[in-house]
């Protein structure tokens, strides 16, 4: 296994330095807390679309994404062809969002709903990135740095920490800075650079793999010799991925996260204008067609590789591949120097772009829907230090939680992503489908679906940990609770927080008209409807098709591929 050369480290350098004179120029642009949370709504649409697809695609999705390619194959790219949910993005949630001018999606609520809503979608949204999202992404960059630079070490206060620890807590920080310095201007300008990076790097890795492993025809026979576990649909007896089960949870879970979730919404809202708004988005689903090319198949490359006897792949205690160490181990053994350290950047690069994004979301949240309620009337530069002071605290606390993720284990990290957040999602956007697409909807079955929705899902992952742990021996219905598969368990937590909505929003009175003018399809105005036609031409439903046609084809293609 090669080590980083001369070269590598140059690229590495280079890219820093970029990065730096970006946070430094965006640094003197923050007088608002329009300017610090939104980039002073200024933003092209380029740099909307890349910002999304960089934001996304972080290092659990190179590391985690490339081994469940080689542990699982086409399993998972259900969850990274959702393109067409980002085409709903710009064409069904974009109008709303950007027309209310709103900071966050919680704000969205509370102007649809009531304020009550808002601070329960802020609480949820801030527990779920310090311990879901911010954790997962750290774990996993910091096992990329185990496998780059193995024998670096840190000795502080008489403890030595290895190359795990220093590079969590070292990207943790890095990323830290510049985000509380940069606001979400540096973010965004950043990822366009990071996106370009990514897909580069990716390419390369592809790329190499295929041309040592002899081409994508061996590729396909070699996973054609094992179709029941490379395949993209699987039957209703599979214990993990039944077919049925993935199409039910991998839209309610790609709404959630597209659609809704602040970290990823916060980016349109920055947009100059609803067309770059849109544009955006049309853009950012584009980009987000390939990671099934450049994420998961070089995990399926990296097990074609170990079968020929061509890569010496880390094996867990079961003799099975330790899927995590699959791409690092691709990047530090395939590339020629330079490449190498090209690729070590875009690892950083996607590391540090979706923490940036989750640092300032989650600033965001606590400043405008918590902070800003409770101390009301403070000035714009108080709520930009605000702002920055809460920044540092979840840095702060994702650091904290660091030693926790190395309990998880050294694999499944992004299917252990997608389960948690298939017991988040169901609430929330059942929450915003039936607040836009239902005006009978009011407050109080928006508060009763949320409350309910994310007490059932707790619940199911806490009892899911517990028969993990194998503290439910004497309780075997308990146990079969948690056993029971994700995808079906996220259809049922949806279909319970549907019917609460429902029937509360029934059973209570109905919400006034004034109260809903412009904030549903049924109740928008006249204006409104101006205002979006003109928004968008010809440019915009030709790139919509081509996305729409893209995903077609990778599921025409990858549904026949090993037949």
């Amino acid at each position: 296994m090669n080590g980083l050369e001369g070269w590598d480290w140059a690229v590495i350098g280079l890219y820093f330095l970029g990065l730096g004179a970006v946070v430094w120029w965006s640094s003197k642009r923050q007088n608002t807390s329009e300017d610090y949370f939104l980039a002073g709504r200024n933003i092209g649409w380029f740099a909307v679309g890349a910002s999304l697809f960089a934001s996304n695609i972080g290092s659990e999705h190179i590391v985690g994404l490339s081994g469940q390619g080689a542990s699982t194959g086409m399993a998972m790219a259900h969850w990274e062809l959702h393109a067409w949910v980002m085409i709903m993005l710009a064409w069904i949630f974009v109008p709303f969002y950007y027309r209310s001018r709103v900071f966050t999606m919680p704000e969205f609520l509370e102007r649809r709903f009531s304020p009550t809503a808002r601070w329960m979608l802020s609480v949820v949204s801030l527990v779920a990135y310090v311990f879901t999202k911010v954790s997962v992404t750290v774990y996993a960059g910091a096992l990329v740095f185990q496998t780059l630079l193995p024998d670096i070490q840190i000795t502080l206060l008489g403890t030595t920490y290895g190359p795990f620890w220093v590079g969590a807590f070292l990207t943790v920080i890095l990323t830290g800075i510049y985000t509380v310095f940069g606001g979400l201007r540096a973010v965004l300008y950043t990822d366009s650079a990071q996106a370009i990076i990514l897909l580069l790097g990716s390419f390369f890795i592809t790329f190499f793999g295929l041309k040592l492993l002899g081409g994508w025809g061996n590729l396909v026979s070699i996973c054609k010799a094992d179709a029941a576990q490379f395949a993209l649909w699987r039957p209703l007896s599979d214990p993990d991925f039944p077919w049925l089960g993935i199409l039910i949870a991998s839209p309610i879970i790609g709404i959630w996260y597209w659609c809704t979730d602040q970290y990823i919404v916060q980016r349109t809202l920055a947009a100059k204008s609803l067309r770059s708004a849109r544009r955006g988005a049309i853009w950012g689903a584009f980009l987000k067609v390939w990671p099934v090319l450049i994420f998961l198949v070089p995990g399926m490359i990296g097990y074609a590789l170990y079968k020929q006897g061509e890569l010496d792949i880390p094996l867990a205690a079961d003799s099975t591949l330790k899927g995590d160490m699959v791409f690092p181990t691709m990047v530090t053994t395939l590339l020629p120097p330079g490449l190498r350290g090209l690729v070590v950047g875009g690892l950083l690069a996607a590391l540090m772009s979706s923490l940036s994004s989750l640092f300032n979301s989650s600033a965001s949240l606590f400043t405008i829907d918590i902070y800003e309620k409770i101390c009301p009337g403070r000035s714009e530069r108080h709520l930009v230090t605000v702002g920055r002071v809460a920044t540092g605290v979840v840095v702060v606390l994702g650091m904290a939680w660091i030693p926790v993720m190395h309990y998880i284990g050294e694999g499944g990290l992004y299917l252990y992503l997608q389960s948690v957040q298939g017991y988040l999602a169901p609430p929330i956007t059942a929450v915003f489908l039936l607040g836009l697409f239902w005006k009978r909807m009011n407050a109080k079955g928006a508060v009763a679906g949320l409350g309910i929705g994310f007490i059932a899902g707790m619940a199911k992952l806490t009892i899911q940990a517990c028969e993990g742990a194998g503290y439910l021996t004497n309780l075997p219905w308990l146990a079969a609770v948690g056993k029971f598969n994700f995808l079906y368990a996220s259809g049922v937590l949806s279909a319970i927080s549907v019917v609460v909505i429902v029937v509360v929003s029934l059973l209570t009175e109905r919400p006034s008209a004034e109260q809903i003018v412009g904030l549903t399809y049924a109740t928008a105005t006249a204006e409104q409807k101006r205002q979006n036609r003109a928004s968008w031409n010809f440019v915009d439903v030709f790139g919509t098709i081509v996305v729409l046609g893209l995903v077609l084809a990778m599921y025409v293609y990858f549904s026949v591929w090993l037949r």
